[in-house]
């Protein structure tokens, strides 16, 4: 099993870098009233930061929403 994850992050890394060495050049990215210029690669990785916060900030919010839920559950007489 341990194999098997060695292979998949060796991938991903191989893949990363493809992804980095092909996307250094630079873009203009506007944000509201905003023009910047950066390398394509940072941008990739700021849009991917900010889905996986987001993703991260759902799934807590359901969690806690979750756990509320069930603590009123037990509280509730049967």
């Amino acid at each position: 099993m341990r194999k098997a994850w060695l292979v998949v992050l060796i991938v991903v890394v191989i893949l990363l870098a493809i992804i980095i060495i092909q996307n250094r050049e630079p873009v203009k990215t506007h944000f509201l009233l905003a023009t910047v210029e950066m390398p394509h690669i940072l941008l990739l990785l700021i849009t991917a930061a900010a889905g996986f916060v987001a993703g991260l900030m759902v799934a807590l919010l359901s969690e806690r929403k979750k756990s509320k839920q069930e603590e009123l559950n037990q509280q509730k007489p049967q």
